[in-house]
């Protein structure tokens, strides 16, 4: 379980900081495009993560070993990508609609941030705290997801 809260939570932040950076700032608004990117860096953060922790495990062992655990490792990190999907899929209903791009990026910003309130609070009441301690981490959590996604989109 923690694998996937981890994988859910890096891959929301790194949506929502993908989506604030990918700002046309007056040039063409491409939300096709941009939900490729949100896509394709989502699955490539996933195994640069999973080959990383791969590196650091090894031990004495065949070959083929090494590649099964490979393959093993970078199947768990699915979590990273499936975080992604609700920001590329609200992209991809941007393009078909024709959305403004700052009413999408808000509205983005705004569900990546109810999804990090979830995953902070889910993970709070899991290890026991009560419901409102839980609620009050839930909305630490969210509030620190949007200020790295602002810290990045501010870095661009």
């Amino acid at each position: 379980m923690r694998n996937w809260m981890f994988g859910g939570v890096y891959g929301t932040v790194l949506a929502s900081a993908l989506l604030a950076a990918l700002q046309s700032g007056g040039g063409p608004y491409t939300p096709y495009s941009d939900a490729a990117w949100v896509l394709v860096t989502a699955g490539t953060a996933a195994l640069a993560h999973g080959y990383a922790h791969h590196m650091s495990t090894h031990s004495v062992g065949s070959g083929s070993h090494r590649w099964r655990q490979l393959a093993r490792t970078l199947a768990g990190e699915w979590p990273v990508v499936t975080a992604s999907l609700p920001t590329v899929g609200l992209l991809v209903a941007a393009g078909a609609a024709d959305w403004p791009e700052d009413d999408v990026t808000a509205l983005g910003l705004a569900l990546n941030a109810a999804l990090l309130f979830g995953w902070g609070t889910f993970a709070a009441r899991r290890v026991g705290y009560r419901r409102r301690s839980a609620l009050a981490i839930g909305g630490a959590d969210a509030t620190l997801g949007v200020l790295i996604a602002a810290a990045n989109a501010l870095i661009k």
